[in-house]
């Protein structure tokens, strides 16, 4: 993979260009996605963004939302734009399985790949050129870096900063995960500058919950946390049968794998969510506790040193049993 700067030149004229990102896209992967998308519109190209699955729903605000497509939803659609497209940016994934439908599309494109993420081992092989950092704190921050990497900066306006504060904001943990470092807080004092009103966005994040999701959110903490290791590891099951009455929206269980790390002992917070058989289980971590590399070996994932995700395709019941007795040997 060579460096993002080859690129450059190919920017210099008018493109159809083809921005995607991963399955089950959160605030990073749509904010990046539709912060790129405003930038290279500004340029005179013709992006458009195109998403494995919908969106959450939480993030339907954001600017330039309605002109994203969904893979699952319109594929054909889709087909057309990636055939027709010059140039393919693929933005916070490192590996083309974590598109899922998309991924053999993507194999089999003859345009260039462009890589821009910040997760470990990146499937470098694939992609012409590039930038995969994980000392970053989000790809939001990757994008922002782009644009002023090209000199572009003057072309940030109010759309790019609201997309591109929302999947920093919410990739750092409203900026207090250690990666949040003094070049976020420079990006976003930039964006302040120029007149963003952050306030709002916390609020459309955070503040639109919808009746269901909260009480979703008291039964799993009430009801099925269990903690254990002294105090240190927390765990929260969730089988399709316990979920279903719910009716969660995409989106929904975002963020509650965190909450258990706020318990003053817990230094691993696992959450397992069941559906059409297949489990996704997420991980978070506090201090040096490498969840990152015990995802990818067991259950075939990865990620962040202390964010990252996996999944099974065992019952609940084999799953929790290898889980509990493997991820205590990283709990110190």
């Amino acid at each position: 993979m060579l460096s993002i700067d080859h690129i450059f030149q190919a920017l210099e004229s008018p493109k159809k260009i083809f921005i995607t990102t991963h399955q089950k896209p959160d605030a990073d992967a749509i904010g990046s996605s539709l912060g790129l998308y405003h930038y290279l519109k500004q340029k005179g190209h013709q992006p458009t963004v195109v998403v494995p699955n919908e969106l959450p729903d939480f993030l339907h605000w954001m600017p330039g939302v309605d002109t994203v497509l969904n893979f699952e939803s319109e594929p054909k659609t889709c087909m057309g734009v990636l055939k027709e497209a010059e140039l393919i940016f693929c933005l916070d994934f490192n590996h083309l399985s974590r598109v899922k439908l998309l991924e053999a599309p993507l194999r089999n494109a003859v345009q260039p790949l462009i890589l821009i993420d910040h997760h470990l081992q990146p499937e470098a092989e694939v992609f012409y050129a590039g930038t995969s950092d994980p000392e970053k704190s989000s790809t939001c921050e990757m994008i922002y870096d782009f644009i002023l990497q090209v000199g572009d900066q003057e072309l940030i306006n109010d759309d790019i900063a609201r997309c591109l504060y929302t999947g920093a904001m919410t990739d750092t943990g409203s900026f207090r995960f250690p990666a949040t470092n003094a070049n976020v807080h420079e990006m976003i004092a930039f964006f302040k500058k120029r007149g963003l009103q952050h306030s709002r966005i916390h609020e459309d994040v955070y503040d639109s919950w919808t009746e269901n999701r909260m009480r979703f959110i008291g039964y799993a903490m009430h009801q099925k946390m269990e903690v254990s290791a002294n105090g240190k590891l927390a765990i929260i099951a969730l089988s399709e049968e316990e979920i279903r009455p719910f009716n969660l929206l995409a989106g929904d269980t975002e963020g509650l794998v965190n909450m258990p790390l706020g318990i003053n002992t817990v230094k691993v917070s696992v959450l397992l969510t069941q559906k059409n058989g297949l489990i996704k289980l997420s991980f978070r971590s506090k201090g040096q506790i490498d969840v990152s590399s015990f995802s990818r070996e067991y259950f075939n994932g990865g990620g962040h040193f202390n964010a990252a995700g996996g999944s099974s395709e065992e019952s609940m019941e084999v799953t929790l049993k290898k889980l509990k007795s493997l991820i205590t040997n990283i709990i110190p």
